[in-house]
C-alpha cells in the first residue's frame, strides 16, 4: 500500500479546551484566539487531558518537554498544527557576527549562557555498539540556510581551503564557545544557526501517555547516539510511554535520530559492552520497569517524512512494541557521516513485537528496515525500498513468527535472513540475498503477543516459508538445503540469475530476456517501470495463517506452551489476499509479486510526491 492508497486520516479532537499559540502572543495571555501563548510549552503546562494545542504559523525555538499526558485514546493532549499553517519546531538558534579568518573560514564566539547547561559542541557522540573511527564527534551542528556543514577533524582542518562538503569546528570555553565555520562567501549574509537543544518534543519523564502531535516541521537537534541498552532520545521521542501518535509531520536534521519510541533511561545505559548478555539484562531491567503491552508502546507513526539524520530516521528498543509505523518516507540517513556503529537505517527496532511495519518509502539510507531480536509477531507489508547502501530489508537474530509481504525491494542488497520462523510472500525483489545463523547468540522466545520470555535460545537457519515471491536478482537460496529446520518454497517465479532451493519442486523460471525494473522519479511521483509478460508469473494458492502454521518449537529450554502461531496480533487467522496498492487478489488468477494485475510493459506509480 502507498501513501496515495491509505485513508487519510487526521487526529481531531473536540473534547476539552483548545489553547491557542501565535508567535505574536504572549505567555502571560490566557491562550484564547483573541490572546494566544507565546511558546508551545506555556501551553503544555496548562494542556490537561482532552485538550487541544493549536500552534500558528512561525518558528519556535524551544524544546517541547511536556509534563503531562492523556488517560486514553479518547481523552489525549493534541498538540497540532493551525489549519493551514505549517509551524517550525527547531533546536538550534541563530548566530551572527562573523569574521573572516583566513581562506574561506569565519569564526563566532558564542557565549554559553546561550546553552544553559548543555553545550552540544561539548556534548561527544559515544555508546554502545558505537564506532567514531578513531575520532571525536559532537552532537553540535552548523547550519547556514538549513544546510549543515561537516565536523572537521581539528582546527586546522577547518582553516583550510574548501575540499568538498563545507567544514566546522569548535573550542568551548569557561565563558564562550569558538566556533569556525566554511562558507563561500559572507554567511551574515545568510541564516546560519547551530544545534542548541538535545531534542525538539521530548518528554523528561517517563509514561507521558497518549499524546498526539500532527503536523509540525521540526528540525536542528543535538541528540546522542541511540543504542539499544540506552535512552533513546530522538529529535521527537516517546520516552518509555504508550499511545502516541506522530502523524504528518517533517521531521529533518537530527544529529543523530528523527524519531524515537525507545527505551527509559537509567544508571547502566552504555555498560553493556557491547554484547547478547548485556542486551538480555538490559531487557530483564525493562520488565522491572513495566515493560508491558499494558503500559508500553502501542503507538501510531504515519505519514510523516523524515530525512537528514546522522544514524537513523525512526528507532526503538522494547518501547516500539505493538505499534504501527506506515505511510512514512525515509530518506538520506547516515550518509553524510565518519562516525558508524551497529545501529543505523532508515528504521531500526529491537523487539518490534506484534508491530505493523507497512507503506513506507525507504530510501538512501544504510540499511532500510532493520528488526533486531524479538520481532515475533512483526508484519513487514507493501514497503518500498530502493537505493540504499546495505540491505533493504535486514531480519536479525528472531525466532518468528515474522511476515514480508508485497513488498518492493530495488536495492543492490534486497534480503539478509539471520532469523528463522519468517514468512515472505508476495515479494519483488531484485537484489542479492544472503542467509546465515545467529551466531551463537541466545535470544529469546517470547509469549504469544506479550513481552514475557520464556526462554532463550541461538538462531539457527530454516523453518522460513517461501509463497508466490518474484525473485529477479542474484538470488541464491541454496543455503537453504542444509538449514537445521524444514523450508517450504511454491510458487515463487525466478529470474535468470536467481537459484532456488531444493525444496521448491516446482520452480518458474523467466526464460526469455526481459527488462529489469526501474525506479524513476516524475514530478507527481515515483514510477517503476517493469517489462515482464502477461503469463510469466503464475502463483500457488492465497497464502493465509493456517497455510503458514507455526513456528518450530526451540531446541533449548523448551517453554510450556504451544509454538506460536502466525496470526494477527489479536490472535485471529488472516488471509493474504490485498497486493502492494491495496487492490484485492484473486484466487483465480493469482501472480507471483507485489501486484495483482499483469504487468506487461507496465509503469506504475509506487510512491506520490507531495
Amino acid at each position: 500500500m502507498t501513501a496515495d492508497s491509505q485513508l487519510i486520516e487526521t487526529t481531531i479532537q473536540t473534547a476539552g479546551r483548545v489553547f491557542q499559540v501565535s508567535i505574536e502572543g504572549d505567555d502571560t495571555h490566557p491562550g484564547t484566539a483573541d490572546a494566544p501563548l507565546r511558546t508551545i510549552s506555556a501551553a503544555a503546562e496548562l494542556a490537561q487531558p482532552g485538550d487541544t494545542i493549536e500552534v500558528g504559523a512561525g518558528v519556535y525555538r524551544e524544546r517541547v518537554d511536556p509534563p503531562r499526558g492523556g488517560t486514553g485514546d479518547d481523552d489525549r493532549i493534541v498538540y497540532r498544527a493551525a489549519q493551514g499553517a505549517r509551524p517550525v519546531i527547531t533546536g538550534s538558534e541563530v548566530v551572527t557576527g562573523w569574521t573572516q579568518e583566513q581562506n574561506s573560514t569565519w569564526k563566532a564566539a558564542i557565549p554559553n549562557n546561550v546553552f544553559g547547561d548543555f553545550n552540544p559542541f561539548a556534548d561527544e557522540i559515544k555508546g554502545d555498539w558505537y564506532n567514531g573511527r578513531g575520532r571525536t564527534f559532537h552532537t553540535a551542528r552548523v547550519y547556514l540556510d538549513g544546510e549543515p556543514r561537516v565536523e572537521a577533524r581539528d582546527k586546522e582542518e577547518v582553516l583550510e581551503p574548501i575540499k568538498g562538503r563545507p567544514l566546522w569546528f569548535a573550542e568551548v570555553g569557561d565563558e564562550e564557545t569558538i566556533v569556525w565555520a566554511q562558507f563561500e562567501g559572507d554567511p551574515n549574509q545568510g541564516l546560519v544557526e547551530v544545534n542548541v537543544r538535545q531534542s525538539v518534543f521530548y518528554p523528561s519523564r517517563n509514561h507521558i501517555d497518549y499524546l498526539t502531535v500532527s503536523g509540525f516541521e521540526m528540525r536542528h537537534a543535538a541528540t546522542p547516539w541511540a543504542p539499544p541498552t540506552a535512552e533513546q532520545i530522538g529529535l521527537i521521542g516517546t520516552n518509555w510511554s504508550k499511545g502516541w501518535i506522530i502523524e504528518d509531520n517533517r521531521i529533518s536534521h537530527s544529529r543523530c535520530v528523527g524519531i524515537t519510541l525507545g527505551k527509559h533511561g537509567d544508571e547502566f545505559d552504555n555498560m553493556s559492552a557491547n554484547t547478547a548478555e548485556g542486551y538480555v539484562v538490559t531487557i530483564e531491567r525493562a520488565h522491572d520497569r513495566g515493560w508491558s503491552k499494558e503500559t508500553i508502546g502501542s503507538h501510531v507513526v504515519r505519514r510523516n517524512h523524515v530525512s537528514y539524520c546522522g544514524q537513523a530516521g525512526i528507532v526503538g528498543s522494547m518501547g516500539c512494541a505493538f505499534s504501527t509505523v506506515t505511510g512514512n518516507e525515509i530518506h538520506d540517513i547516515h550518509l553524510m557521516e565518519h562516525f558508524s556503529g551497529a545501529e543505523e537505517g532508515g528504521i531500526k527496532f529491537h523487539a518490534a513485537i506484534d508491530m505493523e511495519i507497512s507503506g513506507n518509502h525507504v530510501y538512501r539510507t544504510r540499511r532500510g528496515i532493520w528488526l533486531d531480536w524479538m520481532a515475533q509477531g512483526a508484519s513487514v507489508t507493501g514497503n518500498l525500498l530502493h537505493d540504499n547502501v546495505s540491505e533493504d530489508i535486514y531480519l536479525e537474530v528472531n525466532h518468528g513468527p515474522h511476515l514480508v509481504a508485497s513488498n518492493i525491494l530495488l536495492s543492490h542488497r534486497g534480503l539478509k535472513v539471520e532469523s528463522t520462523g519468517g514468512a515472505f510472500v508476495h515479494n519483488l525483489v531484485t537484489g542479492m540475498m544472503s542467509q546465515s545463523g545467529g551466531h551463537g547468540r541466545q535470544t529469546p522466545y517470547l509469549e504469544p503477543h506479550g513481552t514475557e520470555v520464556t526462554c532463550l535460545g541461538p538462531v539457527h537457519i530454516g523453518d522460513d516459508r517461501w509463497y508466490n515471491n518474484l525473485l529477479l536478482g542474484p538470488i541464491d537460496m541454496q543455503p537453504y538445503d542444509w538449514a537445521s529446520a524444514p523450508v517450504v518454497s511454491e510458487g515463487n517465479v525466478y529470474g535468470a540469475l536467481a537459484i532456488p532451493p531444493t525444496c521448491d519442486k516446482t520452480p518458474h523460471y523467466i526464460t526469455q530476456a526481459f527488462a529489469t525494473p526501474v525506479l524513476v522519479r516524475e514530478v507527481d511521483g515515483w514510477y517503476l517501470a517493469i517489462d515482464l509478460p502477461a503469463d510469466a508469473a503464475p502463483a500457488a494458492d492465497l497464502v493465509t495463517s493456517e497455510r503458514l502454521g507455526a513456528i518450530q518449537q526451540p531446541r533449548f529450554g523448551r517453554p510450556a506452551m504451544p509454538a506460536p502461531a502466525f496470526e494477527a496480533p489479536n490472535g485471529t487467522s488472516f488471509t493474504i489476499d490485498t497486493d502492494y496498492f491495496g487492490k484485492g487478489r484473486s484466487a483465480d488468477s493469482l501472480r507471483a509479486g507485489p501486484f495483482s494485475d499483469p504487468m506487461e510493459t507496465t509503469k506504475l506509480k509506487v510512491w506520490p510526491v507531495d
